[in-house]
């Protein structure tokens, strides 16, 4: 199977990204709290068909934290959906590195999701027990 591989834009946190974490059942994180407003990541497309997409954090160390993966529920097409999260991830980890990034971060709770990035060399480091934020 061959992606469509894109920015993400400006359009995309209203129309298309909002609704991913809702079918999903999780609450939408303020465009603002996303990279470059929402538009600092990648979507990964079957023809038009949206199927995934995912953020990069920059920092000012050599750390980029790769995170804020979802997709479309609505994709049924086995094992593209799958298929289309590792490009996403592997393109997500090449980006970074090509932008002299030397240590790529994450944090996941969902296990398939956890089996990709080990399946592109990531290791498990620390298990985090809570997720805190606050909004100033």
């Amino acid at each position: 199977m061959v992606f469509t591989i894109r920015p993400l834009n400006t359009n995309d946190y209203e129309d298309i990204l909002i609704g991913w974490w809702r079918d999903w059942g999780f609450e939408p994180p303020a465009k603002d709290f996303l990279p470059s407003d929402g538009t600092g990541g990648i979507m990964v497309l079957d023809g038009d068909v949206p199927i995934c997409a995912g953020f990069m954090y920059a920092t000012n160390s050599k750390i980029v934290w790769i995170n804020w993966i979802i997709s479309n529920k609505q994709y049924r097409k086995k094992p593209y959906r799958k298929q289309a999260i590792k490009v996403l991830l592997e393109t997500l980890t090449n980006s970074s590195k090509e932008a002299g990034y030397k240590y790529g971060y994450a944090l996941i709770q969902n296990n398939g999701l956890v089996e990709t990035y080990k399946q592109l060399g990531y290791t498990e480091g620390h298990k985090y027990t809570q997720e805190l934020i606050k909004i100033f």
